[in-house]
């Protein structure tokens, strides 16, 4: 029910910016999120963004260079990446919560994308 998209191949430095759609479901309501997982390791939170867009929250490794957005109007999230690095590499999965807060543990979402890969070559 959730759509991610925008993920690619960008050199060290770089920026990317994905997209989260809902079609056919409306998320204006809930928390979204964004969480990445690289290979061999867990799935990590990266940061998050409550309903009306008005709080985000971000994980240190990501802080000052990744802002999430949202248009309500178009059911879709954002996820802006900037000085992009080698070791956020991964797949990037967009996730829906109906809780007001922004939780950084994967198990309280309850929709997810199917998630779009990401890779930053040194």
């Amino acid at each position: 029910q959730l759509q991610a998209s925008g993920g690619g191949l960008v050199q060290a430095e770089g920026s990317l910016r994905l997209s989260c759609a809902a079609p056919g479901r409306t998320f204006s309501t809930y928390t979204m999120s964004w969480f990445r997982q690289a290979p061999g390791k867990e799935r990590e939170f990266v940061g998050g963004i409550s309903w009306s867009g008005g709080s985000t929250y971000y994980a240190d490794s990501v802080k000052g260079r990744f802002t999430i957005s949202r248009d309500n109007a178009k059911n879709t999230v954002y996820l802006q990446m900037n000085s992009l690095k080698p070791e956020d590499t991964a797949v990037y999965y967009c996730a829906a919560d109906k809780r007001l807060a922004i939780t950084t543990t994967s198990k309280w979402y309850e929709y997810w994308g199917q998630g779009t890969l990401v890779t930053v070559s040194s």
